[in-house]
């Protein structure tokens, strides 16, 4: 059975919006975008690295998929963007339809959670997520999200979507399996789900 990992970038106040370039996501008047990117470093893309090593498949949402499928195809050869371009993808989205354009990718149709639940149970390899705030926000009251690693990044945004709503009243619990602080200040925190 694949495992559902999450890589969020967070900032203090748990903001997880548009992190990797200025106008990545500029929905609700976000102003900040591209908070993260500066504090790339080898640490951090050793952590994520890993996730992308061994048997696994790129999970995402239908605003991460689009600006996944548009970036990461026109970018110059790197481990990076050959990982994501051969690896299966598979995409929760009530919206697009197929054929999808970028290549091995497959729509997950209907009821997101519904569809990752059945999609676990067919798939060995670990499906990835990076970013999808709705989508993962979807998945934690079915408690589909088995490990957090969490790039918390020194500084406090004051706006934008967070990771953690506000509203609802799931109660998650995890527990603490590894961490490491990059030489940015970025800490790497990396929680499994006490269900499991």
């Amino acid at each position: 059975m694949g495992k559902v990992i999450a890589i969020e970038h967070l900032s203090l106040d748990g903001v997880m919006q548009a992190p990797g370039h200025p106008d990545e996501d500029p929905r609700d008047g976000f102003l900040h975008g591209g908070w993260a990117a500066r504090r790339q470093d080898p640490v951090m893309q050793e952590a994520m690295g890993a996730r992308m090593s061994s048997a696994w498949s790129l999970l995402a949402g239908r605003t991460t998929y689009e600006r996944f499928a548009d970036y990461w195809p026109k970018q110059a050869p790197n481990p990076f963007t050959e990982a994501l371009d051969s690896v299966q993808k598979y995409v929760a989205s009530t919206t697009l339809t197929e054929p999808l354009p970028w290549r091995n990718s497959t729509l997950l149709k209907g009821d997101a959670a519904d569809a990752v639940a059945g999609l676990k149970e067919k798939v060995v390899e670990n499906l990835v997520v990076f970013g999808s705030g709705v989508l993962v926000r979807s998945l934690m009251p079915r408690d589909l999200v088995d490990e957090f690693v969490l790039l918390i990044h020194p500084l406090v945004l004051g706006a934008g979507r967070r990771l953690f709503p506000d509203v609802g009243s799931h109660l998650s619990a995890f527990h603490l399996v590894d961490s490491t602080t990059t030489g940015t200040g970025v800490i790497i925190a990396t929680y499994q789900s006490s269900q499991r």
